[in-house]
């Protein structure tokens, strides 16, 4: 699984809030042996990878 949610500031620093749902969704898709590969945060230019950032 891979999630994707948008940043229209263009911010690409992931948020507190940021990282403490990818880490309850990460948890709960384990315990239905689904794998999050990664989490991305996208801007109008670029984005921003969990899986990239090392933050899993």
């Amino acid at each position: 699984m891979i999630l994707a949610h948008n940043h229209p500031s263009g911010t690409l620093i992931a948020s507190a809030a940021d990282k403490e749902i990818t880490k309850k969704i990460k948890n709960a898709a384990e315990g239905m042996d689904i794998k999050l590969l990664d989490h991305l945060i996208v801007t109008e230019k670029s984005y921003f990878s969990f899986a990239d950032e090392g933050l899993f």
